[in-house]
């Protein structure tokens, strides 16, 4: 547990409320191993939660308002709980937005008071806007008592970013908050929603790079491509039957009636089949103690990044390739929806402090900037850390 930002939560509630607060809600970001954009395509990813996490500090109010301050952005909001209002374009979108899914779901939520704080890097590809949204669920599940599991929360918070923030995201990103284990990444299949532990090897670190390039286009190009996807599985669907997502396409499939498709939607394609391939082919490896397996999967799952789905920048590549230099890095890869944010690398832990000396020297080399470089630790999924008693 990170106790600076427990404390800085606690201490921001009373600052501003002038009284304690009952609850404190810890749900973390993500990072993503393998399987980029498979997940709206009902397919499989292979995330962890890191020790990077978003707060909330919250008590009920005995009526129906919601107040919230943003620590880190000196910024404050109040909306009550009926009616919720629409979408204001502002960083409350994220918790008016879970309360709309969480009431749209027939729930009664209490009105509270409530700080957020995060270290989770926004814009940088490591979900900052599902800690929040998932920060915020747990919250309420516990101040109004309300029965909900985990894989049940995840999807309401994926309603609340597609339907009232206007973010077609898949369900990776809540449900890696909802469900990481410390020690542990997690295989998700995006159609089942069933979860399963792989436990990572001592002696493995998994090393974030941020490029430091916010990505204005990834919001537009993810829903663009996500769109392509739609399109493509509706002209396989015409010769493959049973298609509903390419989660159901096959390699052999693709080879036969990919000629169909128009060439950037072949492309987009053949990313994601091939990614769900790399993902339990990566799982396998973890498994089995094959670090190396594991690696080349990351590399090539950045080149179809790069390539095929297009969604890489100068930036990411120059830090991905740097990565692949350094002796005792297994492999590394864009992570996120690209266009900016980070790169993830599974290093040996010895190996980190030269991995980082080289990234910095490359990008300062090639861009003028250091970028911020985080070793990360698999972690917990949501919890509250603090109850009143």
């Amino acid at each position: 547990m990170d106790e600076r930002l427990f404390q800085a939560a606690v201490d921001g509630f009373r600052a501003h409320f002038g009284y304690d607060p009952a609850l404190l809600v810890r749900a973390p970001g993500r990072v993503n191993l393998l399987g980029e954009h498979t997940d709206y395509n009902e397919g499989f990813v292979l995330p962890v939660a890191v020790d990077r996490a978003a707060w909330v500090a919250a008590s009920p109010r005995p009526d129906s308002t919601v107040r919230l301050v943003a620590l880190d952005m000196g910024t404050e909001a109040t909306f009550p709980l009926d009616p919720i209002p629409p979408r204001q374009g502002d960083w409350a979108d994220y918790p008016r937005g879970v309360a709309w899914a969480l009431a749209g779901a027939g729930f009664s939520l209490a009105g509270m008071d409530a700080v957020l704080t995060s270290d989770v890097p926004i814009g940088a590809g490591l979900s900052s806007s599902a800690a929040v949204e998932v920060a915020f669920a747990w919250t309420w599940k516990e101040l109004s008592g309300l029965p909900l599991e985990r894989t049940e929360l995840a999807l309401l918070c994926q309603r609340a970013e597609n339907e009232y923030v206007g973010v077609r995201c898949g369900i990776m990103d809540q449900m890696a908050s909802v469900w990481g284990r410390a020690g542990h990444a997690l295989l998700l299949d995006c159609r089942t929603l069933a979860v399963e532990t792989v436990p990572i090897p001592p002696g493995v670190a998994i090393v974030v790079a941020d490029t430091l390039v916010r990505r204005e286009l990834a919001a537009s190009e993810y829903n663009r491509r996500r769109q392509e996807c739609e399109e493509a599985v509706q002209i396989l669907a015409d010769y493959i039957p049973g298609t509903r997502a390419l989660r159901d396409v096959s390699l052999e499939d693709l080879d036969r009636f990919g000629g169909h498709l128009p060439p950037t939607l072949l492309r987009r394609a053949r990313h994601v089949v091939r990614s769900n391939i790399r993902v339990l082919w990566a799982v396998a490896a973890f498994r089995a103690g094959d670090l190396a397996a594991v690696g080349k999967a990351m590399k090539y799952s950045h080149l179809s990044l790069r390539d095929d789905y297009q969604v890489s920048s100068p930036e990411l590549d120059t830090l991905a390739e740097a990565a692949w230099e350094v002796p005792g890095c297994w492999g590394a890869r864009l992570t996120g929806a690209g266009f900016g944010g980070c790169i993830v690398a599974l290093v040996a832990e010895e190996a980190v402090p030269e991995l980082a000396r080289h990234l910095e020297e490359v990008y300062q080399a090639r861009f003028g900037r250091r970028p911020t470089v985080t070793v990360c630790r698999a972690s917990d999924g949501a919890q509250s850390v603090k109850r009143a008693t």
